[in-house]
């Protein structure tokens, strides 16, 4: 967006990598007060993350969100940011999306998303990657009941093997992304992005769709930086994210996402 007259009314914020900086698992007070400046000028801000409920409701703590929405789960599932109550949730079947990843990542470890409870792993995993209870579990316990985010993370593997492994692979009835950082995939229900659900959400509230913002900076991101109106890559973000920005900011490390900000709300 070139008119200077332009301020964005709906703004959509990924969280890890863009607000936070995974090097320090923290978001800066820079970033803080760029959100928070964007926030009182009347912007509506939607956190639009990969992370789960319970891994979102922190965030939204930091960043003093007391109205709004989040999109946790990939846009999975839509949370109402003052009472944190779940407004609604897409589900799937993750039993054969199991058995196909487990054929191909020979090794991973798996977990499924009970939605506001914590997780059912085949095996622990980091505390910062899951969020909230761990419950170990027997790979049928794992698939018995429909979920809104499945994940695979093939321990002791990079991320670019996990690409050259699953590129143009389609799994099941499913939405599949996959981590830059950590060899990670991501599953949610088909056609399920946080793209489509922040356009639903942006139909919902009426705002147009020429005043929308998005900054993102992994492959979870693509689409919502298509959507937007003025969608921004972070500076550490890949190519293929780069590529579906109109802009590309400072890395994270570098508050990036303030910079972005402050042009419209300094």
């Amino acid at each position: 967006m070139t008119d200077a007259a332009w301020k964005p009314r709906l703004i959509a914020l990924d969280v890890d990598g863009t607000l936070l900086d995974p090097a320090t698992q923290t978001i800066s007070e820079t970033v803080r007060a760029a959100v928070r400046r964007a926030a009182d000028a009347g912007a509506r801000i939607v956190i639009a993350t990969g992370r789960s409920l319970l891994g979102t409701i922190p965030i939204l703590d930091e960043l003093g969100q007391t109205d709004g929405f989040a999109l946790c789960s990939n846009g999975a599932v839509l949370v109402d940011a003052a009472s944190r109550e779940v407004l609604s949730a897409a589900t799937f079947d993750p039993a054969p999306v199991q058995r196909d990843l487990a054929a191909r990542l020979p090794g991973a470890i798996f977990a499924a998303e009970r939605l506001g409870k914590g997780s059912l792993v085949t095996s622990t995993f980091h505390e910062h990657e899951l969020h909230g209870p761990q419950q170990l579990a027997t790979l049928d316990e794992l698939v018995a009941e429909p979920v809104p985010r499945f994940i695979a993370n093939w321990v002791g593997h990079d991320p670019a093997e996990l690409h050259e492994v699953l590129a143009g692979v389609e799994l099941p009835s499913c939405t599949v992304t996959l981590d830059h950082y950590e060899p990670w995939v991501t599953v949610v229900p088909e056609g399920v992005t946080k793209g489509s659900a922040l356009e639903k959400l942006r139909a919902e509230l009426g705002v147009p769709a020429e005043d929308t913002f998005a900054a993102g900076d992994g492959d979870n991101d693509v689409q919502m930086l298509r959507w937007a109106a003025h969608g921004v890559a972070m500076g550490q973000a890949p190519e293929v994210v780069r590529a579906a920005a109109e802009e590309v900011t400072a890395p994270v490390s570098a508050d990036g996402l303030a910079a972005a900000l402050d042009r419209w709300f300094r």
